[in-house]
């Protein structure tokens, strides 16, 4: 199922949004691999290290999902993270995927910038990029 690059994306959305909208830790055995890596260098290895961090989230954590890419077995999110530090955090999170599983993680976080504080004048993050790559892919026709 790894090349299911639909099947990916819905897991990878769900996993986000179980783990850091709803916090709910049991998410982790549900959705990540018994022998799950993690190169997050503030992230313990393994499911467990995983389940306890998201045990302990604070209530005000909150994560935005947006533009999701997906090729084979890996699949990119690009999302906004708020409560994870002092400011928001605009992240790309990437998966491997296995067996139906996430199996692999690498991230990049980076403080958000208001679009008005930016050298080019546009946003870092919008909630709404998610929806217009679902018009494209909707609109794209091969050939």
């Amino acid at each position: 199922m790894s090349g299911n690059t639909e099947h990916n994306k819905a897991l990878v959305l769900e996993a986000m949004t179980a783990l850091f909208q709803r916090r709910d830790a049991q998410a982790v055995e549900r959705l990540y691999a018994p022998d799950y890596i993690q190169h997050n260098p503030s992230i313990p290895q393994g499911r467990a290290a995983l389940g306890a961090l998201v045990a302990q989230l604070p209530s005000d954590l909150f994560y935005e999902p947006g533009l999701m890419i997906a090729e084979g077995a890996y699949v990119a999110i690009h999302g906004r993270i708020r409560g994870w530090a002092p400011t928001p955090q605009v992240v790309i999170d990437i998966f491997r995927i296995q067996d139906g599983l996430l199996a692999e993680h690498w991230d990049v976080l980076q403080d958000e910038v208001s679009a008005g504080a930016t050298q080019s004048g546009t946003s870092m993050f919008s909630p709404e990029e998610r929806e217009r790559q679902l018009t494209v892919n909707r609109e794209y026709k091969p050939g």
